[in-house]
């Protein structure tokens, strides 16, 4: 067997390659739901992609021979160390196939890498932030990641701390049966609800898609500042927010992004989105096939099959004067009023910081219960 070599991408081919490499990973494990690789193509284009107006990247290959045998990449994140106060570097796209040596030679690239550029430790697995596909999966493999999650190999998590990375956070998926939930809605909870809609003057509506850029300034207020204590949290540039909102927007249903406002303004968000994921691996993505082709198999599943069951609550805030008044238990009980009779089956609500008390105390109420979790590991380099 030939020697590992690691190789920094240099041109759109050797690009393309560390684009493609996953399939090589995910070619016999039904679960993964493949990229559009224009999608990946747009996301590591340094001069399209928002986040690198704040950031620096180095993205690696490793070969044996001709043969690509994994991927990682190494940034810096300059909003995010200066918004933490933290020094740190990261690390993400790591792909790998069963190959403890290429894993230890991908790892120690990038580990160099961070070193280099002057940082105390690395981590990750982030793609490029926690606002982004972040955290690797340490349980639950046995089912395709909803919207915007992230799914690996069972094995990646023995090669990252046989390289000496050790856990720095652990989030939370929670899955709730919506028709399950309706029907078993404990009425003292909808009294609750009622009484913190009253108490408050609370007003719940969807979004506005006739006033969409103003409401997304109006979600962004609430995200950054709802969000902003969390580990781990960075808030969105404008670029950055108003890129992932026009991504968005083809697939958003409006009765699912719900606004809670006192007063005329809003205090509270949510954003719900139907999991595309399940269409998506449907139409099956890959190299070479037309993307025109992809997108309408992945249409014919979504809109015409209705193949789409679960639902995936993405993000969900509140703002610190409206915090611990049962705001959030309110924007849940809602969203699945209103899902419950456009046939979805399932939610996820995702992902949840094992730290955060009050959502997880919340969510549990609410009869959710942790399907998956997702690790973030960290290691010193300096």
């Amino acid at each position: 067997m030939s020697e590992v070599q690691i190789k920094a991408v240099e041109n759109p081919g050797e690009l393309m390659e560390f684009i493609t490499f996953p399939w090589q990973v995910y070619k016999n494990i039904p679960y993964w739901v493949p990229p559009l690789i224009s999608e990946r193509k747009t996301f590591l284009d340094r001069t399209k992609n928002a986040f690198f107006e704040h950031a620096e990247a180095t993205y690696f290959l490793a070969r044996r021979g001709t043969e690509t045998v994994g991927t990682i990449a190494a940034f810096t994140n300059h909003k995010y160390n200066e918004f933490q106060d933290v020094n740190l570097g990261f690390f993400g796209f790591f792909e790998v196939l069963e190959d403890p040596e290429a894993a230890h030679a991908l790892i120690q690239a990038a580990e160099a890498w961070v070193k280099a550029a002057g940082h105390e430790a690395i981590i990750g697995p982030a793609q490029f932030s926690t606002n982004d596909e972040a955290f690797l999966l340490i349980d639950g493999f046995d089912d395709p990641p909803r919207a915007l999650m992230t799914y690996n190999p069972p094995y990646y998590q023995a090669y990252l701390e046989a390289a000496g990375m050790t856990k720095a956070m652990d989030v939370w998926a929670y899955a709730i049966g919506v028709p399950d939930f309706m029907q078993k809605i404990p009425q003292k909870l909808v009294r609750v609800a009622e009484k913190v809609r009253e108490r408050f003057d609370l007003h719940i509506r969807p979004m506005r898609m006739n006033e969409f850029e103003t409401e997304v300034d109006r979600f962004k207020r609430v995200y950054n500042s709802s969000w902003e204590r969390n580990w781990g949290f960075v808030p969105m540039t404008d670029a950055e927010i108003n890129h992932l909102a026009a991504s968005l927007k083809p697939i958003i249903d409006p009765d699912l992004v719900l606004m809670v406002e006192a007063d005329g303004q809003v205090v509270g968000s949510s954003l719900s989105i139907p999991d595309l994921n399940q269409a998506l691996r449907l139409a099956y993505p890959r190299p070479g096939k037309p993307e025109a082709l992809t997108m309408a198999q992945l249409f014919w599943h979504w809109k015409v099959r209705h193949a789409v069951k679960w639902l995936r609550v993405v993000a969900l805030g509140v703002l610190p004067e409206y915090r611990a008044k049962g705001v959030d238990a309110l924007m849940y009980l809602e969203t699945a009023k209103r899902a419950a009779p456009k046939g979805y089956q399932w939610a996820e609500m995702s992902w949840i910081l094992e730290t955060n008390d009050m959502m997880n105390r919340s969510i549990r109420m609410l009869g959710g219960e942790v399907y998956k979790t997702y690790r973030m590991y960290t290691k010193k380099v300096g």
